[in-house]
């Protein structure tokens, strides 16, 4: 069985650490805009207290994304808030001038024009692009990495999007789709990784992510618990990168901030190598990227991400696969007492690293190094359910 490889951050500190993009503030900015659509729903942040004691460990949290808008992942929040903050930027306005209700209107349609929105995907990000042009009555056209499975190609069809599997990593799929949204008259490219000259866009999708990391401190503080670690996956980089700065920004004053331990697909886990070369600089993982963790698997960091993380993150975790397989299984058949979580195989990274790190004799020194004990407040970020049914069941059900 592969090892799980870890990094405390040693990385030299940069001047430019990108935390204003996850201002507080911002996220409330981002939070209000969503909570203007008739589908939002605060999704749940569930307590396993019976996992905690099994682990040895004071509190265990795990924010289920399963719910969101009925997508069965967070993506759309990012998604939807980079939409509207483009359609904003077009029609000279503020984001919270433009609601559900104003900006699906027809008037403000006619005012716009014709908006094509393109984008790469392993089945989440497209499909939450896919929902919000239609909510506008826009279109968009979606490109789906090689391995990609039927069901969730046809997730994406279903929300009327123009949508291909192509014979590219998702990188290459990043680069088409920035190649054909050229060649269209408003051709707008809709990435959650950033590139040198592409990182307005990628900015506002990790502020849209706030929404779920503002909702998950606010459920913490009605729990009366503050996280001493936070556990969050990793593809580019974009979600750990929303997630560590907010964190970051919410606790600037706390006497100890919580530890932000970023696990990736070890198939592709270019935010690892770049925390072991040391040298502050990013480093891309080529291939095939061969994972379940297909949201996770991506190869070329987001680069205003990379300079949070490189910054404020305290440990970088690559994980095999078994590693999101247990996690799953442990989420759906938890035990007595505690409430069972649907978490697919990207979000399920986290807690499944959680539970190695717990109970495998072998990661000792990663468990001493990250001070997990009896007091420990840990929150975990499940970030979807069963996006692809068939593979969930036969990891979960079937032992595959």
């Amino acid at each position: 069985m592969e090892a799980i490889k870890w990094q405390v951050n040693h990385l030299p500190k940069s001047a430019q650490d990108n935390l204003e993009i996850m201002s507080v503030a911002e996220a409330k900015k981002a939070r209000a805009f969503h909570q203007s659509f008739p589908q939002y729903a605060e999704t749940p942040l569930t307590a396993l207290p019976e996992l905690a004691k099994f682990w040895g460990l004071g509190h265990v949290f795990v924010k289920d994304e399963s719910y969101r808008f009925g997508l069965n992942a967070f993506k759309v929040l990012g998604g939807a808030y980079s939409m509207v903050k483009y359609v904003a930027q077009q029609l000279g306005k503020d984001v919270l001038d433009l609601p559900y209700d104003v900006l699906t209107s027809k008037e403000l349609q006619a005012q716009l024009g014709d908006v094509t929105f393109f984008t790469a995907t392993d089945g989440n990000h497209g499909r939450g692009v896919a929902w919000a042009a239609r909510q506008l009555g826009q279109k968009a056209v979606v490109f789906m990495p090689k391995g990609t499975t039927q069901s969730r190609l046809e997730h994406i069809q279903r929300e009327g999007a123009t949508v291909t599997i192509e014979a590219l990593n998702y990188d290459d799929c990043v680069r088409k789709a920035v190649a054909e949204a050229a060649k269209v008259k408003n051709g707008v490219v809709v990435q959650d990784t950033a590139w040198e000259g592409y990182e307005e866009v990628p900015s506002w999708i990790m502020q849209g992510y706030g929404t779920m990391a503002l909702e998950a401190g606010e459920q913490l503080v009605k729990e009366q618990v503050m996280p001493t670690h936070i556990f969050v996956q990793a593809g580019v980089g974009s979600l750990a990168g929303a997630v560590t700065g907010y964190f970051r920004n919410l606790y600037k004053e706390a006497p100890q901030q919580p530890k932000i331990i970023v696990v990736e697909a070890q198939a592709a886990d270019c935010l690892y190598q770049g925390a072991v070369a040391g040298d502050g600089k990013p480093r891309i993982v080529g291939g095939d990227l061969q994972t379940i963790m297909a949201g996770l698997a991506c190869g070329e960091p987001n680069t205003i991400s990379w300079e949070i993380l490189r910054n404020h993150a305290d440990v970088f975790v690559s994980a095999p696969d078994w590693v999101a397989q247990w996690g799953m299984r442990i989420s759906a058949a938890p035990l007595k007492g505690d409430t069972s979580i649907i978490s697919g195989e990207s979000g399920a990274a986290p807690l499944g690293t959680v539970a190695a790190i717990m109970t495998c004799p072998e990661y000792e020194e990663l468990k001493e190094a990250l001070g997990l004990d009896g007091q420990s407040q840990v929150l975990c970020f499940s970030t979807e359910g069963d996006t692809d049914p068939i593979r969930y069941k036969d990891i979960v059900w079937y032992g595959k």
